[in-house]
């Protein structure tokens, strides 16, 4: 009877087994995903491809529990991504946005240089590189630097790429789904996947906070104090229309509900006019 082939070399497989030793691993947070990936976590010092229709899926939050348990004392560099990191929910998901690493390289030339120095450097605890279209020699030569240290480093392209051969030995495409996402499994040290996983993500955090893009605070004024009603003005209702001396009576009055993206006017004295606000 032959030998098996994990007795033979550790490298070696069938095709028919998941691959029996991964290295070095980070937890990935969900039960199911974590039973179909070797090693049962992300592997650390590889490339790991995460194939998008569009960002903001809900890769993030797919990805939020191995980031929160990496080593602290490491920064999270973010590579290209296509929006503005959103501190707020980041925090609220136990990332400490202190360690956010914001690279934005004015050429693509130049992201690819900074992501093989970050892997090479080992400096990072995670690196998050979102790229386009690469050549097979770029995505091999990211690979290798991946090696170089423990960085866990994940690559996302958008999903018309997962056709095209790549080395990273990991490959994932996400799709969205309600309350989670849909992961097939293009490529694994392992047999194929023959249905995508849904991959649960309501866990009680905020689902309609964006991981990217500054949240649109609304501009909140010091309390003034207001004029004393008089005889002329009702306390309830829409107040009458009235115009300045040099105004003309037959132009439109302003909507009630208009929005205001400038101070607010001085409290008006009694027996003068509010000051005109500024064009």
């Amino acid at each position: 009877m032959p030998a098996a082939p994990e007795h033979i070399h550790p490298a070696l497989w069938r095709g028919s087994q998941m691959i029996p030793r991964a290295g070095r691993c980070a937890p990935v947070g969900h039960p199911a995903l974590a039973a179909e990936l070797p090693g049962g976590g992300w592997p650390l010092g590889s490339l790991v491809e995460l194939l998008l229709p569009r960002p903001g899926i809900g890769e993030i939050r797919l990805l939020q529990p191995a980031l929160a348990g990496l080593d602290a004392a490491g920064p999270v560099a973010l590579l290209q991504p296509p929006h503005l990191p959103h501190v707020a929910c980041w925090t609220h998901w136990r990332l400490d946005p202190a360690r956010l690493l914001w690279l934005q390289p004015a050429q693509s030339g130049d992201a690819l240089w900074a992501a093989e120095q970050v892997l090479r450097s080992g400096s990072c605890a995670a690196l998050l590189y979102w790229a386009g279209r690469l050549r097979h020699a770029t995505l091999r030569r990211l690979h290798l630097a991946a090696q170089c240290g423990p960085t866990l480093f994940f690559l996302l392209r958008p999903d018309s790429e997962a056709a095209l051969p790549s080395p990273a030995p990991l490959r994932l495409a996400l799709a969205p789904a309600p309350a989670g996402v849909a992961v097939s499994i293009v490529k694994r040290r392992g047999p194929a996947l023959a249905a995508p996983l849904f991959v649960p993500l309501d866990d009680g955090h905020p689902t309609n906070v964006p991981l990217h893009a500054p949240a649109k605070v609304p501009v909140r004024y010091p309390d003034a104090p207001l004029p004393a009603p008089t005889a002329s003005t009702p306390l309830s209702g829409t107040p009458p229309h009235t115009c300045p001396p040099d105004a003309d009576p037959s132009a439109e009055p302003p909507s009630p509900h208009a929005p205001v993206d400038r101070p607010a006017p001085s409290p008006a004295q009694p027996g003068r006019l509010a000051p005109a606000l500024a064009g």
